[in-house]
């Protein structure tokens, strides 16, 4: 009778065609919802949306042909994201090329398995790092690199995929979420509902803390029970194959000697790590300077480790030709954006939902403001995109639901959670590539922490309510 069962089991079709099927929804929607568009001006130097400006608009469904430029539009639209991926790949596979990395796991396995303190501390400090810069600097893009290089690294101390990606991804958009700091977010957002810069720093910062310390016991949960049981792992066959070709099985047997040229390439490495964070915070390097860090990082890694010229080159050209299904994600990701825009609906969908917020109590109605952000935020997944979108409704419409303004930009804050799960997401499709983690294993087993979250998220809007933050 099992077997019986076996055969109607259903399968998940993987993430090209599932983002595909979602672009068809959305140019399907793009015939039914009716185009809307709100006036735009300009504030701080931003673009914001002007209040009471709603109109509707003809309808500009998209057609069949449409749909299919979309993906080509997305590319370009992602180009700098694409170009970054690409960039980063290569320069990652100067530096394994270096076989510093190779040296530094395996001495980190050694050590893993000989120190309890390190086995204790490795989740949790790593989560911590990533989410305080997504607290504090916007970090978002930046975690792909991470990702080459952190998810190797649990394959060899035993751990799987999803914890490697898990750690760079679920820390950094947690971090996001729960910002105090982030200009990309909380900045823009208080700026355009003229609320003073960073102000209300306190209660962020426990909204973080806590949102941080749910993410690691989520993730030593789930590390508990795949080291009682390795087949509870969604990635476990995957994993195993990985390990083999990629000779992790070995790893505690493997005598590669921690030479001086390897060490010299690793603090190479770190010091371009500590570079990145200067010129993001000090500098507000974006997209194109960091890709260049790499591009210069790839060139100087390989020379220190001893690399021919040929070599170097061929190591390059082959770390990017690796990474371009994950450009193709990247590219389709982003189409959702450009055919919902097109389609003249992503306006009219906030209009639609403005009115939700509307309740008798303030609590429940920063809660729905919540909800309809997160639901905003599958469109629109730019923190800073979002704020100047929403907030020129949302900040006036908390003033008439009785809910301070703090309390609306918290609500768009947490909003954005479901950035560790929506497939619209370049970013969070890229690491997942990168990762070779399939969206479906990873949406299964990330689907119950965004309930956490989301539990977690209409808690956190009470305190502020009740105690009047302004």
């Amino acid at each position: 009778m099992k077997e019986k069962y076996k055969k109607f089991k259903l399968k998940v079709p993987n993430t090209y065609l599932l983002i595909f099927s979602l672009l068809v929804l959305i140019a399907i929607m793009t015939w039914i919802v009716p185009g809307g568009e709100y006036e735009r001006t300009t504030m701080n130097g931003r673009e914001v949306v002007v209040q009471n400006s709603f109109k509707y608009v003809d309808s500009n469904p998209q057609g069949f042909f449409d749909l299919f430029i979309s993906p080509l539009k997305g590319f370009v639209e992602a180009g700098l994201i694409i170009g970054f991926v690409l960039i980063v790949g290569g320069a990652f596979n100067v530096l394994a090329r270096t076989k510093a990395i190779d040296s530094l796991i395996n001495k980190l396995a050694k050590a893993h398995k000989n120190s309890k303190a390190l086995r204790t501390m490795f989740i949790p400090v790593l989560i911590l790092m990533f989410s305080l810069g997504g607290a504090t600097f916007g970090m978002n893009e930046e975690i792909i690199p991470f990702v080459l290089i952190i998810v190797p690294i649990c394959l060899a101390l035993g751990y799987d995929s999803i914890v490697g990606v898990a750690i760079p991804l679920v820390g950094a958009h947690v971090g996001f979420a729960s910002a105090f700091l982030n200009p990309f977010n909380v900045g823009i957002a208080q700026g355009i509902a003229e609320v003073p810069l960073f102000s209300g720093i306190g209660y962020r910062v426990i909204c973080w803390i806590i949102s941080t310390i749910v993410a690691i016991l989520f993730l030593l949960y789930y590390v508990r029970k795949i080291s009682k049981n390795p087949e509870a792992s969604p990635t476990y066959n995957e994993d195993n194959e990985r390990r083999k070709n990629e000779h992790f099985d070995h790893i505690y047997n493997n005598d590669n000697h921690f030479s001086l040229k390897h060490k010299l390439v690793l603090l190479t490495f770190a010091l371009s790590l500590v570079m990145l964070v200067i010129g993001v915070v000090e500098f507000e390097w974006f997209i194109e300077e960091i890709a260049a860090m790499f591009f210069i990082l790839g060139i100087l890694v390989g020379i220190i480790g001893g690399l021919k010229s040929e070599e170097l080159i061929k190591a390059f050209i082959d770390g990017a030709k690796d990474l371009v299904g994950t450009a193709f994600i990247i590219a389709l990701a982003r189409a959702t954006l450009v055919i919902s825009r097109d389609g003249q609906i992503i306006d009219t969908i906030l209009y639609g939902l403005a009115p939700l917020i509307e309740s008798s109590s303030p609590v429940f109605a920063s809660q729905k403001m919540f909800v309809v952000q997160a639901i905003i935020n599958f469109f629109v997944h730019s923190g800073s995109g979002q704020a100047a979108l929403t907030m020129p409704i949302m900040a006036p419409l908390s003033d008439l639901a009785g809910v301070s303004r703090q309390t609306a930009i918290l609500a768009f804050q947490l909003g954005e959670y479901t950035n560790i799960i929506i497939p619209t997401s370049a970013v969070t499709m890229g690491a997942l590539s990168m990762a070779r983690v399939p969206w479906d294993k990873w949406a299964k087993w990330v689907l119950p922490l965004l309930i956490i979250f989301f539990i977690l998220g209409f808690l956190l809007l009470i305190p502020p309510n009740l105690m009047g933050w302004n």
